[in-house]
């Protein structure tokens, strides 16, 4: 999806263009880029695309820059995550394409749009990575391998891009979102989860959503190569 926001403040977005990955269900379906664009025709445009592919990757970039001519923040939101179990249980398939697109996808998308456009304008770059990225856990752990490489990126385009381009990521915790929804959607897993959580529930997107918005904002201008953890104060499984 791309945005072009409208706000007030050290918060205001006014006019920026925002490249926002995952933001359909599924990989980017042209019904659900047809919906965004219907439901926000003034504010969005939903464009399908692979977040793995690097010709899908082109081919977003190259659009976006077309529509717009500049990009001035990225959100690198999609991700996959198509095994459950431990790390060595995992096939070789699983493992691939759970970097495909958390991973590589992020660096061939990045890469893109920093050379795009940031490059000579700047702009602001927020990864969203996971907990699972900080400490490991049982079952998710391709994912998470996936998500601390996500974290090491970002600190690393923080150092070398820094002064031109802030690049930050959110870590948040259980979500209820439609993804997350085989561990939410496991009420032993869940009641594990909330009743070691000093907030005594689970996260929604829009907490994400707000911690996003200030980091690529002006109120966050001085915040570069950092880890938001969003999770409530712990509790994960």
């Amino acid at each position: 999806m791309v945005s072009v926001v409208q706000s007030s403040s050290r918060f205001d977005l006014k006019g920026r263009v925002a490249l926002v990955t995952g933001a359909s269900r599924g990989i980017g379906s042209d019904d659900e880029a047809a919906r965004i664009n219907t439901r926000f025709p003034e504010q969005a445009v939903g464009i399908a695309a692979h977040a793995g592919r690097p010709e899908d990757l082109q081919r977003l970039v190259e659009e976006v820059m077309n529509r717009f001519s500049r990009i001035d923040i990225l959100v690198n939101n999609a991700a996959t995550n198509p095994y459950f179990g431990p790390v060595l249980g995992a096939e070789l398939a699983a493992w691939d394409k759970t970097f495909e697109v958390n991973l590589r996808g992020i660096f061939i998308l990045t890469k893109l749009v920093y050379e795009a456009s940031m490059e000579q304008h700047g702009g602001a770059i927020v990864n969203v990575a996971s907990v699972g990225g900080l400490r490991p856990g049982l079952g998710l752990g391709v994912y998470n391998v996936t998500k601390a490489g996500v974290i090491m990126l970002t600190r690393q385009l923080a150092r070398e891009l820094g002064g031109k381009v802030r690049v930050n990521a959110v870590a948040p915790g259980l979500v209820k979102t439609r993804f997350a929804e085989a561990l939410w959607g496991n009420e032993a897993l869940l009641d594990r989860v909330v009743s070691s959580n000093p907030m005594g529930r689970i996260g929604v997107p829009d907490e994400i959503a707000g911690a996003v918005v200030f980091l690529v904002s002006d109120a966050a201008s001085y915040v570069n190569g950092e880890v938001l953890v969003i999770d409530g104060g712990g509790g994960e499984p």
